[in-house]
């Protein structure tokens, strides 16, 4: 990692999923097209609520500008040489958040409800506590239930729902809801452990 920050992990890293073996490992420059291969092939709705559209070149074209910089931090599940998931933490140093990161995490439809989605939170966990930081927060919609709910086991929590505040991909306004976990929540010896065996 930049600023003289090590990730506290050895990658690549394996394990089975099902008949399957998933290797994570952090990702490079070199994975801009396998990247818009993985955003290309999901589903409508999951693109519905993303930030930016990331089946767009420029979109991981800035991606792979932030991880140049050292502002994002991602983490690849790869099945069968294709990238099947990630979760990404995005902090700035120069900012007066920057104490905070914000986590982004997304799974293949194959591949969901397998717990990959939880392992990749776990590297993000690890990830963040490599880096100092002392809270981190996820944004969605409020129609995103599953994603609500998973977070909420993880033991974020709602701190804030803005109105009208984001415009999806069809143009319609939509409230954002921010959650966020504190220091102590994803230092838990529960999640370092469960990551651990990853």
């Amino acid at each position: 990692m930049t600023n003289g920050t090590e990730i506290e992990r050895v990658y690549p890293r394996e394990f089975q999923i099902d008949d399957k073996a998933v290797t994570l490992r952090l990702m490079t420059p070199g994975d801009r097209d396998g990247m818009l291969a993985f955003a290309r092939k999901l589903p409508p709705d999951d693109l519905l609520f993303l930030r930016m559209d990331i089946t767009q070149p420029e979109a991981i074209d800035e991606w792979v500008s932030n991880l140049k910089a050292g502002r994002t931090h991602t983490v690849l599940a790869i099945v069968d040489g294709a990238i099947e998931g990630y979760a990404t933490v995005h902090h700035n140093n120069v900012l007066w958040t920057r104490h905070m990161g914000e986590i982004r995490v997304l799974v293949s439809s194959q591949y969901r409800q397998h717990g990959l989605g939880k392992r990749l939170v776990d590297e993000v966990f690890v990830m963040a506590r490599a880096l100092g930081l002392q809270k981190l927060t996820v944004q969605m919609t409020p129609d995103q239930k599953g994603a609500r709910a998973t977070f909420e086991h993880l033991g974020f929590h709602a701190e804030a729902l803005l109105a009208d505040y984001v415009v999806d991909h069809n143009g319609k306004t939509r409230d954002l809801l921010i959650m966020s976990i504190d220091k102590s929540g994803f230092l838990d010896v529960e999640h370092l452990a469960a990551a651990a065996t990853a």
